[in-house]
């Protein structure tokens, strides 16, 4: 019986001698670590921002520094980055500025300017206590639409701003608004008016106050947006 046990013994270290001459033991490990949970790798940040923690609004502005990433920056006055609270719980974005803007480098202090803040009061709010910007930074020349490229360069920076303000809820003012942060080519006449979200932030795309200065019928709709994002505060209509 005792030579069996040492025949058993002795097979058994051979067996254990062989595998370790012949690298099954380290196959095994190779197994076990392709089969170990992997970490996604971080994603790269947009370009013209750098990767780390979530920055303030000053520290964005800083990076913006003086742009010259599109072709935008030939015609300008200055930079118009935005205003407001930076921890707002409301954030209006529109297209572009315009004359008022680029000489003031305060975004919506023109016609369509007046018409939104008048929109923020109606709705129960002071401009202070919301944030305004738009999604490029410098005026087309003769107040044209941005073109897709001068929108690519800025988008990153309108990012960053969301990304560091992280509101409650976004208004899109307009299809360029709504179209770059949805990523959609859908018209704003079939989008206003129907919650989206961007980044997890509900939006509200509604029409451009420019738009409604020229089409003034088109008020009442945007009124039923706006009602809507002051649903969302708990804020009630004024009365007539």
């Amino acid at each position: 019986m005792n030579e069996d046990l040492r025949e058993i013994a002795d097979e058994l270290r051979r067996h254990l001698a062989w595998q370790e001459s012949d690298g099954t033991r380290a196959i095994l490990k190779g197994l076990e670590a392709a089969q170990a949970p992997k970490t996604e790798a971080p994603r790269p940040a947009a370009p013209g921002v750098p990767e780390g923690p979530t920055r303030t609004l000053q520290e964005i502005r800083t990076e913006l520094g003086d742009c010259k990433r599109c072709k935008l920056c030939n015609g300008r006055t200055q930079i118009v980055f935005g205003t407001g609270n930076p921890k707002a719980q409301l954030v209006f974005v529109g297209e572009g500025p315009g004359a008022e803007e680029d000489a003031q480098g305060v975004p919506f202090v023109g016609p369509a300017g007046q018409l939104l803040t008048k929109m923020i009061e109606a709705m129960g709010f002071k401009r202070d206590d919301v944030y305004i910007c738009n999604v490029v930074k410098c005026r087309p020349p003769n107040n044209r639409n941005p073109e897709g490229d001068e929108i690519q360069a800025c988008e990153p920076f309108l990012k960053a701003q969301l990304a560091s303000i992280r509101p409650k809820v976004i208004v899109a003012l307009g299809k360029f608004a709504a179209q770059t942060l949805l990523r959609v080519d859908t018209p704003i006449t079939r989008m206003r008016g129907q919650w989206r979200e961007y980044e997890g932030i509900p939006l509200m795309p509604t029409y451009h106050p420019a738009y409604l200065l020229r089409s003034p019928d088109e008020k009442k709709s945007a009124w039923l947006d706006l009602q809507q994002v002051m649903k969302r505060f708990d804020k009630a209509p004024p009365s007539k």
